[in-house]
Parts: structure tokens; sequence; C-alpha cells
């Protein structure tokens, strides 16, 4: 069975890398927000968050 026709049957969709790239982006603006972040740190906590969700989303 291929990965298509197990997402379908299991009910889960795919989740491409544009949806991981925005929840990202909105987790570390929101960081930004609140003050746990400054914006000379976007580009470190960005990959960091973004391989993150990467790692979670695509061992399942």
């Amino acid at each position: 069975m291929g990965e298509e026709e197990h997402s379908r049957r299991s009910g889960r969709q795919e989740v491409t890398d544009e949806a991981m790239f925005k929840v990202a982006k909105e987790i570390v603006v929101k960081f930004i927000e609140v003050g746990r972040l400054t914006p000379a740190s976007f580009a470190e906590t960005f990959d960091q968050v973004y391989k993150a969700i990467q790692r979670t989303v695509r061992s399942q």
C-alpha cells in the first residue's frame, strides 16, 4: 500500500512543507509578540522551530 493510499485509509491528510512553514512562522512571531524572543534571533529560532515541527510531522 502506497503512502497516499495509507493516508486516505487512515483519514489523515499529508502535511505540506508550506503548512509547516506557516505554523513555524506563527509560533516564532508569537514568541516575539510576548517578549520571549527578539527579532535579532528570528533566523536561528525559526530554523529550530521548523525542524522540530518537521521531525514531528514526518515521524507520524
